[in-house]
């Protein structure tokens, strides 16, 4: 019943976390460009290329990547990226089912399916700056005789 929901939504947009890695991933895929060093050495500016446009938009708006870390190495500098195409979730690692009061209840894992996506961007997503996972807690009552999905948490 999980599956059959999230099968029938149309699909959710996220974030994804765009850290020093995920940039040079996004330049070999062609996403964005250099256009702007900074006499830092570590600070520019990224233009987004049209293959960029087909496929993500800027968090932030505009067409340009502002590159601003702490430092040449900070780790826990990202910008935001968000897919152009909505992205299902998928049930995963169902537990037992429980039974609480008249309802029932299942604990699950809900993930983000990324197989609509170009192999660059579910590169760039699966980096570790992007949460693509959620525990989730199901519960379920019986109407009119048969169990039916009351909500998801």
């Amino acid at each position: 019943m999980i599956q059959a929901k999230y099968d029938k939504d149309p699909g959710t947009v996220f974030n994804i976390a765009v850290n020093d890695r995920g940039m040079q991933q996004g330049v070999h895929a062609n996403y964005w460009l250099g256009v702007k060093r900074y006499p830092n050495g570590y600070w520019g500016d990224f233009k987004l290329t049209p293959d960029g446009m087909k496929v993500v938009k800027l968090q932030s708006g505009g067409d340009t990547i502002q590159w601003r870390p702490e430092g040449p190495n900070d780790p826990s500098y990202t910008i935001i990226v968000v897919p152009l195409v909505p992205s299902k979730l998928k049930l995963r690692n169902p537990g037992e089912v429980e039974t609480v009061a008249d309802t029932r209840t299942v604990t699950y894992m809900e993930d983000v399916d990324l197989s609509n996506l170009p192999a660059p961007l579910q590169a760039l997503a699966n980096n570790p700056a992007n949460k693509l996972s959620t525990k989730r807690m199901a519960t379920f009552t019986l109407v009119g005789g048969a169990w039916t999905l009351q909500s998801i948490e």
